[in-house]
């Protein structure tokens, strides 16, 4: 069964997401830092480090939303950086704080379909993705097509949400995802929905070992998956 933001509209999870996207723009990253306690900029910071050896000159940046992960990215020192959501609202707000920085010539931030990528084959070093995967509605054709515009050895890697694994870290974890999460999250951006999605999403994501299966069913090599912070989200790792 797919999840969906809205349950109640007809439309596909694409364009669910993309609303839902959209209408909590302007909170969204003081959200995503005050739900996470911050931990989710070591997060970032850790997966960009993974790249440091023979850092990549190109990079695609899927599900960039407001740009952190893109932002975090440029320690490597890349020639570009391409931002790619299907959000306009997240995009808007990712194109000020980049602009801020002055990295608008290095960084291009640009609505697109993750699913059908709008680049040739063989085209980037590297593509990385922060708590995207799980919005895709379809996971192996947006992991295809990650495959398809990487160079070959080009590497993969991927932040998402996952479910721990330790008995004690599992109730504490449901409980702040099921009970306190929405409620903060309601109460900040006056969106219904966008919280109880969130870890619905989680819950029906194939983490850890059954992702990397998927990986190296699409063709990945190399494939590794790091827990973080308990398992509350894991490290993937892969290469074309």
């Amino acid at each position: 069964m797919t999840v969906v933001p809205y349950k109640d509209q007809a439309t596909g999870k694409k364009q669910q997401v993309a609303h839902m996207f959209n209408s909590i723009s302007p909170q969204y990253d003081f959200l995503n830092h005050l739900l996470s306690l911050g931990i989710d900029i070591h997060w970032r910071k850790k997966a960009i480090k993974m790249l440091r050896q023979n850092p990549p000159a190109t990079i695609l940046d899927i599900a960039t939303g407001t740009g952190d992960f893109a932002l975090e990215a440029m320690k490597l020192n890349p020639k570009k950086i391409i931002g790619l959501d299907i959000s306009d609202g997240m995009l808007d707000v990712g194109r000020t704080k980049i602009r801020s920085r002055g990295w608008a010539q290095t960084i291009d931030m640009v609505n697109g379909d993750s699913e059908n990528l709008p680049f040739a084959e063989n085209n980037f070093d590297a593509v990385i993705v922060a708590f995207g995967v799980r919005n895709f509605e379809n996971l192996e054709m947006g992991l295809s097509e990650m495959h398809r515009v990487l160079k070959p050895g080009g590497r993969v890697v991927i932040l998402e949400f996952s479910k721990p694994r330790h008995i004690v870290m599992q109730f504490f974890y449901g409980f702040y995802f099921r009970a306190i999460l929405p409620l903060i999250g309601r109460l900040f951006s006056r969106h219904r929905t966008a919280y109880t999605y969130l870890p619905e999403s989680v819950k029906a994501f194939p983490d850890g070992n059954d992702f990397l299966a998927i990986l190296k069913k699409i063709g990945f090599q190399n494939t590794s998956c790091q827990p973080l912070t308990f398992g509350v989200s894991s490290l993937y790792y892969a290469q074309k």
